[in-house]
C-alpha cells in the first residue's frame, strides 16, 4: 500500500509541476518599444539591442510611445534594408499604438518618416514559437512499473524531480520588462488558479 501511495504521490507533484509551466507559458505580456524613451529618434538604446535583451512570443503585444507626428510601419524585410515607406504591410498611425503578435519568426518595423528610418529609428523582433508545443515541451515523467509487492528489503522507486523551467531574464522597470497583458482572461486566469490550488491541496492531503 505504501509502495502505491509513494508512486500516487510522485504522479501528482509531475502533474503540479508540468502544469504551472503551462499555465505560465500561456500568459501574453506587453513590451514598451525603446522601453523609458519610447518610438524616437536617437534613444539612448539602439532598438535592436533593445529587442536582443527581450523574448517574445506569440499572442505578445510592442507599445510604440511616440508623438502624434510620426508613425510605425511594418515592413518586410528588404522594406527595412532601404528604409522603403512606400508600401508597407500595414502602418499604425495615432498616438500610443499597439501591434500583437499573431505568428512567430522575424517581424520589421520602420518610422513612417523615410528620413528618420535611415537615422536608425527601426526595429527586428524575432518572435520565438510558444512554448507548449511539442518541440520544447517538457519530458514526460516516468513513473516506477508496478507491482504487486514491492521487493523485501529494497525502497520502492520514485519518479524522478522534474524542475521548473527558467524564468526569461528581464529588468524590472515597466519600461523595458513586459507586464501581464490586459487582454487575458480574466475567468481563464482564475479557472487556472483554482485547478493549481485542488491539486496542491491533493498532494498535501496524500502526505
Amino acid at each position: 500500500m505504501e509502495y502505491f501511495m509513494k508512486m500516487i504521490k510522485s504522479f501528482m507533484w509531475s502533474m503540479l509541476i508540468i502544469s504551472l509551466y503551462l499555465w505560465s507559458s500561456s500568459q501574453a505580456y506587453d513590451f514598451y518599444v525603446g522601453g523609458r524613451d519610447g518610438w524616437v529618434l536617437n534613444p539612448s538604446e539602439n532598438f535592436n539591442h533593445w529587442a536582443e535583451r527581450n523574448r517574445f512570443q506569440v499572442n505578445d503585444t510592442l507599445i510604440f510611445k511616440r508623438g502624434s507626428n510620426d508613425s510605425v510601419l511594418v515592413v518586410t524585410k528588404e522594406g527595412y534594408d532601404k528604409c522603403d515607406t512606400s508600401s508597407p504591410l500595414e502602418r499604425i498611425d495615432g498616438g500610443d499604438s499597439k501591434f500583437k503578435f499573431d505568428r512567430s519568426g522575424p517581424f520589421f518595423f520602420t518610422s513612417g518618416d523615410q528620413g528618420n528610418c535611415e537615422k536608425g529609428q527601426k526595429l527586428i523582433v524575432v518572435v520565438l514559437a510558444l512554448r507548449h508545443h511539442a518541440s520544447s515541451t517538457p519530458p514526460a515523467v516516468s513513473l516506477p512499473p508496478l507491482a504487486a509487492t514491492p521487493p523485501t528489503g529494497l525502497a520502492p522507486a520514485t519518479a524522478p524531480w522534474t524542475s521548473l523551467p527558467p524564468t526569461t531574464d528581464g529588468s524590472t522597470n515597466h519600461e523595458s520588462a513586459p507586464a501581464p497583458s490586459p487582454s487575458s482572461s480574466p475567468l481563464l486566469a482564475l479557472a487556472s488558479h483554482g485547478y493549481l490550488l485542488v491539486l496542491a491541496s491533493t498532494i498535501v492531503c496524500l502526505f
